[in-house]
């Protein structure tokens, strides 16, 4: 068996992440319209796979500025975590930014996830601020992090 597969995010993958947003996100999770919106604006998606195709996670990038970039999401089915996929998701979104001559990503994770903290700051993330009850509706606070690219 090999690593996980990376690839770019496409429209027939929608179906297969929903139910990862489900599990992980739950009444917070993004929507199938969601996903076809961040695709048709052409933003920077992509998928890691098994050997047999199936979803281990996926990750995007928005151009919010033309030196400035967020990371929509980064998710790993709960099943693939703990095993560099979401490392690998997040290199990729970090390279592109850095090919594209992104000066600033951006992010925002729920205060209560310290996992996901802990790999951003891996990254050089560090936070700069807090949204109150950004995310609905169970009104967690988001932790906004910066890493300004090199």
């Amino acid at each position: 068996m090999s690593g996980p597969r990376l690839g770019r995010f496409r429209w027939w993958h929608i179906d297969e992440v929903l139910p990862i947003e489900v599990d992980l996100f739950g009444a917070e999770q993004w929507s199938a319209a969601m996903f076809w919106n961040e695709l048709a604006h052409g933003h920077f998606y992509r998928i890691a796979t098994d050997d047999e195709g199936a979803v281990l996670g996926y990750a995007g990038l928005a151009l919010a500025a033309p030196d400035e970039a967020w990371v929509q999401v980064v998710a790993v089915r709960r099943e693939a975590q703990r095993r560099g996929v979401g490392r690998l998701l997040l290199e990729a979104l970090l390279a592109e930014a850095a090919r594209l001559g992104v000066r600033t990503v951006l992010l925002e994770v729920a205060a209560d996830n310290a996992r996901a903290q802990r790999l951003y700051a891996m990254y050089g993330f560090e936070p700069i601020g807090v949204r109150r009850g950004y995310y609905q509706p169970s009104n967690t606070d988001a932790l906004v992090m910066r890493r300004n690219q090199d």
